[in-house]
């Protein structure tokens, strides 16, 4: 039992690549340094409001009994060290040495650490109870009276309130699963002030902490000026409120000149570019016909070279499943994020099957994307993108803020609950409270808490996936309280995906190596 204790945790995401990593310092004490807040991975969902959920026990002091988490997922890895994984808990993937997972096994039954530490010889006292706190901070270690972890998930109320604001209906692409009518319309600025004002006061009276905004099409920078002036007309309002503003572009990033990129960078403003690799021709070509993949490129590229460092979006179908490692192998080289979106349908009454991936197609492609990146191990974390609408960053009970915490505004103003329901509005910018007309709709999808979904409610990785996209699980079974029909692609890639990110944090578990890739 001699030699350091060592633990790495990830608990909830991480940000410039900087993970919690304990290195050894020779004298055999344990160092677990926070994660920083993560950078999210930016799609055009309504993304859980899941981050900065984390919520750590009390470390193991005094005379309780404390006794090794239930349900624990483990898994080797090199040099005598394993991941493990506590899916009901608020924490992440750990990874542990050898020491510190023989202190995590000693208390295999109730315990306090005074009774423990015998039973390890040549472990200093120090050390050992360091490694207890962390381990019961990590709720790796639960306590067995009081104040008793529950094993559902507490209830959380989301603190941002997203919208989406779709500035036009007009776009220059021509892509293959697309699911907007392409009108043409366009937001005007009288109604986009009316949708910032709406949007503002609604996240005041439901007491959320800030808004995040979606500049969306369409293809938005077809109209950059109305971007700029609302977003203009956002940061004063931000001001007067006291709320927290965040916002994102979702381009096609065929039109961002090198003036639009410099706004982007100097304004805070991230940027969002679909990007489908070697099939991006095929799958997102201009109307009439001609590719745009290498216009993508170069305004990627561009965006590097001027200091904005956008995300992909790249969106998984039957035509380019198997290039996927190419997609992923772009995004790597250039150190960046991305998320892998599944294809949902376009809901307007386009068949499903012709672009759906078969599943073990689709699990074989994601493997063999996972390899790449297992190959290129980058210092930043990836975990909250790889499975579609599943997010590895944070526990949550619900796939996304739908009929939560989202707003959907077209260009007239009208509102909708989803981005893919936008020809379904509910209510309109002038209503005074329009968040809760659309928590009180009935008809349609229902975003349900994952308890209420059958086969969902005793899974172990329910807090991790929620239950999937509901709009997709209603199209395709007629109900809401089901699983996702991409279930059996989650389980099986879940384990996978966690000791990919257990090998990743061994790979950067020296701090000084953190600025690689970024």
């Amino acid at each position: 039992m001699n030699g350091p204790v060592i633990l790495w945790n990830w608990l909830a995401s991480e940000e410039r690549g900087e993970q919690d990593c304990a290195c050894p310092d020779g004298t055999g004490e344990v160092v677990v340094l926070p994660s920083l807040q993560a950078e999210a991975i930016e799609d055009d969902c309504a993304c859980p409001d899941g981050r900065g959920t984390v919520l750590l026990a009390s470390p193991a002091r005094g005379g309780m009994h404390w006794q090794r988490a239930s349900g624990l997922y483990r898994a080797a890895l090199p040099d005598r060290h394993e991941v493990v994984f506590q899916p009901l808990g608020p924490a992440a993937v750990v990874v542990l040495n050898r020491t510190a997972a023989r202190i995590l096994d000693a208390f295999a039954l109730p315990a306090t650490p005074v009774q423990v530490l015998p039973r390890l010889p040549g472990l200093a006292t120090d050390a050992f109870h360091r490694a207890v706190d962390h381990l019961s901070a990590l709720n790796l270690l639960q306590p067995t009276e009081g104040r008793t972890l529950s094993p559902a998930l507490p209830a959380s109320p989301p603190t941002t309130l997203t919208a989406w604001l779709h500035l036009t209906n007009a776009c220059n692409l021509a892509c293959t699963y697309c699911y907007l009518r392409l009108t043409g319309e366009t937001m005007d600025v009288a109604t986009g002030r009316a949708a910032l004002q709406a949007i503002f006061r609604t996240a005041q009276r439901h007491g959320f902490s800030a808004v995040k905004l979606k500049y969306a099409g369409g293809e938005p920078t077809l109209h950059f000026d109305l971007l700029q002036t609302l977003h203009r007309e956002a940061l004063a309002l931000a001001r007067r409120t006291g709320l927290g503003l965040q916002e994102v572009v979702l381009s096609n990033g065929t039109r961002l000149d090198d003036g639009m990129l410099d706004f982007l960078r100097d304004a805070a403003i991230r940027l969002a570019i679909s990007w489908d690799g070697p099939a991006h021709d095929a799958q997102r070509p201009f109307v009439g016909g001609r590719g745009s993949a290498a216009r993508v490129a170069r305004t990627i590229d561009r965006a590097l070279a001027r200091g904005l460092r956008p995300h992909l979006s790249i969106t998984v179908t039957a035509h380019n499943a198997e290039s996927l490692p190419e997609a992923v192998a772009f995004a790597l080289d250039r150190g960046l994020l991305f998320n892998l979106n599944f294809y949902r349908g376009t809901g307007r009454g386009t068949p499903l099957v012709p672009l759906t991936p078969d599943e073990d197609r689709l699990i074989a492609a994601l493997r063999q994307a996972l390899a790449v990146i297992e190959e290129r191990l980058p210092p930043y974390s990836l975990i909250a993108g790889l499975l579609d609408r599943v997010s590895l960053a944070a526990p949550h009970r619900y796939p996304c803020g739908v009929g939560h915490a989202y707003l959907v505004v077209d260009p007239r103003g009208q509102i909708a609950r989803c981005q893919m329901e936008i020809e379904h509005p509910v209510t309109d910018v002038w209503t005074e409270d329009p968040l809760t007309s659309l928590r009180v709709v009935n008809g349609g999808f229902q975003n349900l808490p994952v308890e209420q979904r059958e086969g969902c409610r005793a899974c172990p990785w329910r807090y991790w996936c929620a239950g999937g996209c509901p709009l997709l699980t209603h199209r395709l079974t007629g109900r809401s309280d089901r699983p996702s029909p991409y279930c059996r692609v989650y389980k099986t890639l879940f384990p996978e995906v966690l000791r990919l990110e257990g090998l990743r944090l061994l790979r950067w578990k020296d701090r000084r190596d953190q600025g690689a890739g970024r």
